[in-house]
């Protein structure tokens, strides 16, 4: 029976997708969740961009999950008086605190938290790192280095630190209107850039008080040095290989990203890979070999969700990349190799933890039982949800949530079908017979075929997995 991918699709919104039309087309294509990019656009057009999201979500009767995206602090240099300027390998050149415009030799950095921080020996990485500088003297207005590889520089690029933890918050005063802006427009996600350390989450958990979550994007070393702790302390992670990838050397990428989404899935919170998927389909119908066999690779890894950028805010194919994407997901689970590596990564933590138990016992079952065809997994926070995922079972996971902002936080969870279901039990045949209508509803079951149930009993309290129960369906 049909019950779509486990693999989920976040689609960004721009300029190439914003209409109701577009929309529309690309939820039909396979988009599960929305990002919207705060770092562009204004709030009038993020607030109809969701306000069409909700209304879309009503009429096709779909859960739809939306990320807001922060932009996080940019470090850029200052002006230069040309339009470009050439750094020549050996040179050296100049950044200081002084407001005066740029040339060959010198040009304003202006960042104090950067002086504070650098020494000699640390790099900066400009213009996405085609441009790398090398601190040869430094002092806190002022830093002389050594152009290691040259090029043209021009102004307000970007600069990174690979080498450097700054004394920064994660959250400039931009973003925190935005996080405002954002959770009065009941957006479900916060995306937190650049951080670096646990303390970065924790700060932001304070101003959103639960009313989103948060997901933390990895893009700085000293995030990938404090990894645990982050994952812990998260409720998602992105994998944002574009930053990622200059401030780390790029034959690491792949190596990275093997190792968040596995210390993800033993967190059992939610991993989505991100940055140029499909990046040839902003100006092509169809993607390289390479771009397919990375989006496979992702999948393969089992990343609970990837995520399409520039292709669909603003490449001339939004609808053929979101397709193409669903295809590769699509061809991939189809493999029977996919579930024997699902089920050989998978780590076993229920020897201390009664929920891991039963989650766990849950997957055993699904591939003993015969004629099983769906778990349904009733929570009201989505905790016992995600540690079903976790297990990556062959079977599709329903989820059962009393709350609408926890059944579109799921949708970003692997192989999840989210449903809302207010209804309180007080006897368990409620249960079976809710479980059993909403299987039904979904087309993942039919009269005659099994399912497994977990939960947590008594109902509708947060964080408490119990309960493991297989029915026929009636």
């Amino acid at each position: 029976m049909p019950v779509g991918t486990r693999t989920k699709i976040l689609a960004t919104i721009g300029p190439s997708s914003a209409s109701k039309a577009k929309l529309s087309e690309l939820i039909d294509a396979g988009a599960d969740a929305f990002r919207v990019n705060f770092s562009h656009g204004t709030y009038e057009e993020h607030k109809e961009r969701i306000k069409t999201i909700r209304d879309l979500e009503k009429e096709k009767g779909k859960v739809i999950a939306i990320l807001a995206d922060m932009q996080g602090p940019k470090l850029r240099v200052g002006n230069f008086k040309e339009e470009k300027v050439w750094l020549e390998e050996g040179q050296t050149f100049t950044l200081d605190m002084k407001d005066k415009l740029g040339d060959n030799t010198r040009v304003c950095l202006p960042h104090e938290e950067i002086f504070a921080a650098i020494k000699v020996g640390d790099k900066l990485l400009v213009n996405d790192g085609y441009i790398v500088l090398e601190v040869i003297k430094a002092s806190k207005t002022s830093m002389d280095t050594i152009v290691k590889v040259g090029g043209y520089i021009s102004s307000h690029k970007g600069v990174n630190l690979p080498n450097t933890t700054l004394n920064i918050s994660a959250v400039t005063e931009k973003d925190k209107k935005d996080i405002k802006f954002a959770l009065q427009n009941d957006v479900d996600w916060i995306g937190l850039s650049f951080v670096q350390r646990v303390e970065d989450i924790i700060e932001v958990k304070k101003l959103i008080k639960g009313k989103a979550k948060i997901i933390a994007k990895l893009e700085k070393p000293s995030a990938i040095n404090d990894l645990n702790n982050i994952v812990k302390e998260s409720d998602a992670i992105m994998v944002a290989r574009g930053d990622l990838g200059v401030e780390c050397p790029l034959p690491t990428v792949p190596v990275l990203q093997k190792r968040i989404i596995k210390t993800c899935r033993f967190y059992a919170k939610p991993v989505i890979v991100a940055t140029q998927m499909l990046e040839s389909m902003i100006v092509n119908p169809t993607p390289t070999r390479a771009e397919v066999s990375d989006v496979a690779t992702a999948v393969y890894d089992g990343a609970d969700t990837v995520m399409l950028s520039a292709e669909t805010a603003a490449g001339k194919y939004p609808i053929e990349a979101v397709k193409m994407m669903n295809s590769i997901i699509n061809q991939v689970e189809s493999d029977p190799l996919f579930f024997e590596l699902m089920k050989n990564a998978r780590i076993k933590r229920f020897d201390t933890d009664e929920a891991n138990a039963i989650t766990f016992a849950a997957s055993e079952l699904a591939g003993v039982l015969k004629n099983v065809k769906a778990i349904v997994s009733f929570s009201s926070s989505g905790f016992t949800t995600m540690l079903t995922a976790k297990e990556r079972p062959s079977l599709p996971i329903l989820a059962m949530s009393p709350d609408i902002k926890v059944a579109r936080q799921m949708v970003l969870v692997w192989g999840v079908k989210p449903y809302v279901n207010k209804e309180s039990f007080e006897k368990f045949t409620n249960v079976e017979k809710c479980a059993v209508k909403y299987v039904k509803k979904a087309k993942m079951a039919k009269e005659g075929d099994q399912i497994i149930i977990t939960a947590g009993f008594p109902f509708n309290i947060k964080g408490h997995t119990n309960l493991l129960h297989s029915i026929k369906v009636k």
